[in-house]
């Protein structure tokens, strides 16, 4: 039973649509269903397998974020695309889990925001391929494109598309 979902948005920005639909979808989650917003995404170290390998203790922020998957009965993602891809501090902090496991079997959901009309398929289509090689669970209603987000969302974060509030609603249900 899902009762703890860890939320990790792909963006850095204070006023991210990214980290705003996730927010969202804590609202829309049900009452015995909490959802925990990531938020040390920016203090990770650059990877290294070095700083990770035999012998190695990886930096307490590296241990945090595998503490939180550890904890979360799922996880869901929401990311922009950058350059036709997913932004480097998102897969950055998934190189740090590659070889500690905590995707395994963990149901998983991903979602792309985009100011553009393609919502950001190609950092959908990337990061749904990693956590897959990961061995994440992502069955298909798990995964929503949101093309022009902008117009979905108003100036203080709040979803103002019923068609989006549905879909967000559905990928819960879907996870959980």
């Amino acid at each position: 039973m899902i009762k703890h979902i860890l939320a990790i948005s792909g963006s850095l920005r204070n006023t991210s649509s990214n980290t705003n639909v996730l927010k969202a979808c804590a609202v829309l989650a049900p009452d015995d269903v909490k959802i925990t917003l990531y938020e040390g995404l920016d203090k990770l170290p650059y990877f290294s397998p070095e700083l990770d390998g035999e012998g190695a203790v990886p930096a307490p922020t590296v241990q945090d974020l595998r503490e939180q998957l550890k904890k979360a009965d799922a996880v869901i993602f929401c990311t922009p695309e950058y350059a036709f891809g997913v932004p480097g501090v998102l897969k950055n902090a998934l190189d740090w889990i590659v070889s500690s496991g905590e995707f395994y079997d963990k149901p998983t959901a991903v979602i792309s925001a985009s100011p553009l009309a393609t919502g950001g398929d190609k950092a959908n289509a990337s990061l749904v391929q990693t956590l897959t090689v990961m061995s994440a669970i992502i069955k298909e209603g798990n995964k929503l494109l949101i093309p022009v987000v902008r117009t979905k969302m108003d100036a203080a974060g709040n979803v103002i598309d019923k068609e989006l509030e549905t879909a967000l609603a559905q990928v819960i249900r879907s996870l959980v």
